[in-house]
């Protein structure tokens, strides 16, 4: 079978012999975010003070003759490490998570204030234009005034008619 070129030239168009492996990221994410959640709890701190503490005292002790990890404790050093190599990504995913949620929650946040915004300039443009529209209403009194001059005018209108014919 011939070989073709590669598209592109960072791609050396081998394949692994490695098998992939596919993860649900969500999942992933969750266990990494449940996992850094708890490293940073005061019952880690104390569940892992406890192990340490039995850890050392076995292997001081030898309880029933037997110590596993002498001083300086090269293997309880090893589980820290590995503990700690394991750690630390999963804090970074779960750190990297929070940042999209919280980019995500401003940019909602942000279109939130806008429509908001929005929607008080077109309120405060409807009721500056009501209080001109009602500056320009007549009022009760005006309207009393106006219709007392003109029962006044039709008063003597009517007097001066009554006036001339009788």
């Amino acid at each position: 079978m011939p070989r073709t070129e590669p598209e592109n030239l960072s791609d050396p168009g081998r394949r692994s012999h490695i098998p992939r492996v596919s993860l649900d990221a969500d999942a992933f994410g969750a266990f990494a975010e449940g996992a850094a959640r708890f490293m940073g709890t005061g019952k880690f701190i104390v569940y892992m003070t406890v192990f340490v503490i039995v850890w050392l005292a076995l292997n001081v002790i030898g309880l029933f003759g037997y110590k596993w990890d002498p001083y300086p404790f090269i293997l309880l050093n090893l589980f820290f490490s590995t503990q700690a190599s394991y750690a630390a990504p999963l804090i970074l995913l779960a750190t990297n998570r929070q940042e999209v949620r919280d980019k995500l929650s401003l940019d909602q946040d942000r279109r939130l204030a806008a429509q908001s915004r929005a929607d008080m300039d077109f309120l405060a443009r409807e009721i500056a234009s009501i209080r001109m529209n009602l500056g320009e209403l007549a009022t009760r009194d005006f309207v009393r005034s106006e219709l007392r001059s003109e029962l006044r005018e039709l008063a003597e209108r009517l007097e001066a008619t009554v006036h001339r014919d009788g």
